[in-house]
């Protein structure tokens, strides 16, 4: 279900516990920001949905991890839908993205960073325990349709989440991105990468490992993900 992303007021739908009383495993939240503006049409964007799907595949052949990861998707432009809300990842139903638009890379930072502080929130009143999320950024582009003030505070969010250890928060530039744009809005401890469109399959094999990883273990432990560099040649 697609919904529009205009304030954290549109995350206050309140949760059936049903989910947490059938599966009371703690959950590795995960949640893809990922750039459908048009200049992502043709190649960019079928191996994108490619890849999405591949995610999911992959996460869910371990059957302990495919109860534990959850996964919701952003896909933006110059407009932030919620394309998926959090659920876990043997729910998930990959979605067809369709590039169309502007930039706004600001406004997804935004809107992802609420969205997963309304899900921890969820499991905090459940008492369901919970990993590091795990936030994964795509874009081509840079921020045409951000304001400086939607920029500035995406920036701040960003950097503090990741030193409170709220949020390991990876962001990746494909083909033509700027890179510089994209510099600014990450820690300086996990700055952007850049992807030729080919490897972002590899990437999201990564994603899934990562994730398995994670969910194989138990909160609050310290964990090495894998490096992306093995998964980055083709």
């Amino acid at each position: 279900m697609t919904s529009r992303f205009d304030s954290p007021g549109d995350l206050t739908d309140i949760t059936d516990l049903a989910e947490f009383v059938e599966n009371p495993e703690p959950r590795c939240p995960c949640i893809l920001v990922l750039d459908c503006s048009y200049s992502m049409s043709g190649p960019r964007i079928q191996a994108l949905n490619d890849a999405v799907e591949q995610f999911k595949d992959e996460v869910c052949n371990d059957q302990l991890t495919a109860m534990r990861a959850e996964v919701a998707v952003i896909a933006y432009s110059h407009e932030i839908n919620v394309v998926q809300d959090f659920v876990t990842v043997q729910e998930f139903n990959p979605p067809r993205l369709v590039a169309d638009g502007g930039t706004r890379i600001a406004g997804a930072i935004n809107a992802s960073l609420d969205l997963l502080e309304a899900r921890k929130e969820t499991y905090r009143v459940n008492g369901i325990e919970y990993f590091r999320p795990i936030a994964l950024l795509i874009t081509d582009g840079y921020p045409e349709h951000d304001s400086t003030d939607d920029i500035a505070a995406a920036s701040e969010r960003v950097k503090q989440a990741e030193q409170q250890r709220a949020v390991a928060y990876f962001a990746f530039g494909v083909d033509d991105a700027d890179m510089n744009s994209l510099s600014d809005f990450m820690a300086p401890q996990r700055p952007p990468r850049p992807l030729r469109g080919a490897q972002l399959k590899g990437i999201f094999q990564w994603l899934a490992n990562s994730v398995a990883a994670i969910s194989q273990s138990q909160p609050g432990m310290n964990l090495e993900l894998p490096s992306q560099d093995q998964y980055l040649s083709y």
